[in-house]
């Protein structure tokens, strides 16, 4: 509502009185917030939570701060992340799951409601600067690209700028950026020493630069997402080589030293008893040669990523300590879940090709060694090691057993109160973050946000167990529900109900994804004294786990979370309505933002064509990209290469296939043209046509089914992404022609894998 006048407006000046409505303002002594959110980073993969892994920044916090060691979340990234910046429980914020599989009910819609106000709505409302850099996740897919309203983008929720990109993920060396409401192109490659973590660390330096050029008085919240460590596990080679030979011991005794470790830091209580191996995870010493190479290898890309976003996290601290900022700076780090088991039980070179239900091989990953971590592939590493990740929990990221949602959370502000070196053993959940924070700056929860009053807060601050001498504090949360998937856990005063509901075969352990929630079996643990659920006590307390499932449904009920659904081939069949779905025809503008590929034409598996019209200036050689979608990970490029029509087919990185003409295409007017036929088995015949003359022809043996590529680069007209499709050229190849008109047409049925889409979805969260 607008702001009553509060002067006097009378017939002139004379008579009149000025007023002004009064600028936000700030509690006296209010802190700078930085929260840091790290993507599927485990329990155990800090060194302040027991890891050997290089993490000294993130340590350094911890040792200046608190610890918490019964931090939870709920199992994966845009609840998680919703629940961060709105106090509320996921469902409640329509973020279930994620929006990619967004169902039409009130829990699952995919867009967190205006009544769930952000902590960046809240806090800009009492005169902060509010900066995102990184990692986004909380809008859907369709909707983010350059047509699309922007209210659900970070602009949309509070911030005042934003640097990062959308989605689960994004390649490290090429990822399809964001900036503020628009796309934008890195601001270098990856042969120029380019990397995303890096870049993100600039741009929050930057912002928090130009905001002290002009203010310098304004406290600020800095929301700082990178992409680690979630796959592609990609950093600069010499941060990978760093880590050579330090995991060639293997996960099992890996995590027996962890285990070692936390228990000494006092991370976990004494007497606990460290998770057993689950059966569907290999003994390294059972694993060949190879296989033991390529493992070893894919944990050095990931102790190499982690520890160079480590390092790009203390030069936005030293920044905000150069400004002389630090100690009146109030720090927050998370992670959004536990570590990622979606590498498979071999680990991967390329995440598309699990999506297409077609992975390389121990053999192909093993003469590629020197590849992985590199812009080249999309590694991610074997069960084995997220096992060791998550010690000494059980289950992974997506599971609502312990290490699917317990997780590191490190509090820093010692000039506010909070201890030094401490650790603190109370149950706490992402959902108290936002009302911590506020309780901390000194800020009352509003009861309106931007005009829309607000939900009640599901979170509880834990400000109360952060000071000195509060180790043995009451807990200020006794009860909080999970549920992912129809995977299910209830908390309640130290005893935890869980049950496990698969969505599909995973696992190999004979349980089925179809059978009714009501046979599944609910384990009970005493989590007060056995926080790794190690010993099930459901049959000596059967009255117990009644009650605590009855408890869980109330919750349910209160939450949105209902009605339970873990058919995600069912929502692959029946998506969410939307304008731009099943469209079989769209013209594309040379030199515009990328289009994401779920609301371009949907080319894959199916007869398509490619249509472009191009001006060939006098006395020029034609050369650049006519039309492309994704890059070196999967996809496919029409272009011109020393004046002649070529398409590459890249089969996720696998394979290329060419079509290729000998014919020069001169000055003047032409229809270049690539049709795809697509035959009754894998793949189909492609041929290039100019002026509607055959130029060339090729089988394409296998067509992608399913997801080009899983790092989000989309198509684009005029240009390439990169790094390039095909070879003999680099991306962004520009055309330089006129492209007068750019047409994708899908000329036959679609040809659905569910069981890949399936894949698809999981893999990329």
């Amino acid at each position: 509502m607008p702001e009553q006048f509060g002067g006097r407006i009378g017939d002139d000046w004379r008579a009149s009185e000025a007023w002004w409505p009064p600028e936000p303002s700030w509690p006296q002594g209010a802190p700078n917030v930085v929260v840091i959110v790290l993507d599927d980073v485990g329990f155990a993969q800090l060194g302040c939570y027991g890891s050997d892994l290089t993490t000294p920044v993130i340590d350094g916090l911890a040792a200046d701060g608190t610890r918490l060691a019964n931090f939870h979340t709920t199992a994966l990234c845009s609840p998680t992340r919703s629940c961060l910046l709105t106090g509320r429980n996921h469902h409640r914020n329509a973020m279930g799951r994620v929006a990619d599989l967004a169902v039409g009910f009130p829990g699952y819609w995919g867009r967190p409601p205006r009544e769930n106000g952000f902590l960046s709505e809240i806090l800009r409302a009492r005169g902060y600067a509010t900066y995102a850099v990184g990692k986004w996740h909380l809008t859907p897919e369709d909707e983010t690209h350059m047509g699309a309203p922007r209210s659900t983008w970070p602009l949309g929720r509070g911030f005042d700028r934003w640097y990062g990109f959308h989605g689960g993920e994004t390649s490290q060396f090429a990822p399809a950026l964001y900036h503020d409401n628009h796309a934008v192109r890195p601001p270098a490659t990856p042969e120029d020493g380019y990397h995303l973590t890096e870049d993100l660390a600039d741009r929050a330096i930057g912002m928090l630069g130009d905001l002290r050029a002009s203010d310098p008085d304004r406290p600020f919240f800095l929301y700082f997402c990178p992409g680690a460590c979630h796959s592609p596990h990609q950093a600069p080679r010499p941060w990978i080589e760093r880590e050579r030979g330090r995991f060639d011991a293997g996960w099992d005794e890996w995590r027996e030293r962890t285990f070692a470790r936390q228990l000494e830091q006092g991370i976990v209580p004494g007497g606990t008893t460290c998770s057993p191996r689950p059966p569907w995870v290999p003994a390294w010493d059972d694993l060949g040669a190879e296989e033991r190479a390529v493992a070893a290898r894919l944990m050095e890309a990931f102790a190499g990523f982690l520890a160079h976003t480590d390092a790009q996290i203390g030069r936005v601290l030293d920044a905000i300590a150069g400004l002389g900022e630090l100690e009146d700076t109030l720090v927050v780090v998370v992670s959004d879940n536990g570590a990622s088991a979606e590498g498979g039980a071999e680990g991967s070179i390329n995440d598309v090709r699990l999506t297409n239900l077609d992975p390389a091989s121990t053999a192909e990953m093993f003469g590629r060694l020197d590849q992985i971590g590199g812009p080249l592939t999309h590694n991610n590493y074997p069960w084995g090691w997220t096992m060791a990740g998550n010690t000494p929990f059980r289950r992974w990221k997506r599971e609502v057993h312990a290490g699917g949602v317990a997780d590191p959370c490190i509090v820093r502000w010692p000039a506010g109160g909070v201890a030094r070196g401490a650790i603190r053993h109370q149950f706490a959940h992402a959902v108290d973050v936002m009302p911590t924070v506020l309780e901390l700056a000194g800020i009352d929860l509003p009861g309106v946000v931007d005009g829309i009053a607000q939900s009640p807060v599901d979170g509880t601050s834990f400000a109360g167990i952060l000071g000195e001498g509060q180790a043995e504090a009451p807990g200020h949360r006794r009860t909080q529900y999970f549920e992912m998937f129809g995977s299910r856990a209830i908390y309640h005063d130290g005893w935890k109900a869980v049950t496990y509901h698969p969505v599909g075969p995973l696992y190999d352990d004979g349980l089925d994804p179809n059978a009714p929630f009501d046979d599944d079996v609910w384990e009970l643990y005493h989590v007060a004294t056995d926080v790794a659920e190690v010993h099930d006590v459901a049959t000596d307390h059967p009255d117990l786990v009644d009650a605590l499932v009855a408890r869980w449904w109330e919750e349910a009920r209160r939450n949105q979370v209902l009605p339970l659904d873990n058919r995600v081939l069912w929502t692959l069949a029946h998506p969410k309505p939307t304008r731009l779905a099943g469209r079989t025809r769209a013209r594309y503008v040379a030199g515009g933002a990328p289009v994401p590929e779920q609301v371009a034409v949907d080319v894959r598996n199916r007869s398509h064509a490619l249509i472009v019209d191009v001006d060939v200036p006098q006395g020029t050689v034609p050369e650049g990209v006519l039309l492309a979608l994704g890059c070196a990970l999967g996809g496919w490029s029409l272009h011109l290469v020393d004046g002649r029509p070529r398409y590459v087919h890249n089969l996720y990185g696998a394979e290329r296939h060419l079509v290729e003409s000998d014919v020069v295409v001169g000055p003047g007017r032409h229809r270049i043209e690539y049709e795809f036929a697509k035959d009754t088995g894998l793949g189909g015949t492609g041929t290039l046509r100019c002026d509607g003359d055959i130029v060339a022809e090729a089988t394409i043996p296998r067509f992608t089914p399913s997801g080009f590529n899983g790092v989000g680069v989309g198509l684009t007209c005029g240009y390439e992404w990169g790094p390039a499709v095909g070879d003999g050229y680099r991306a962004p190849f520009p055309a330089n022609v006129t492209i007068e008109s750019a047409v994708v047409e899908a000329r036959g049925p679609v040809v659905r894998d569910p069981l890949a889409e399936l894949a698809a979805i999981l893999a990329e969260q």
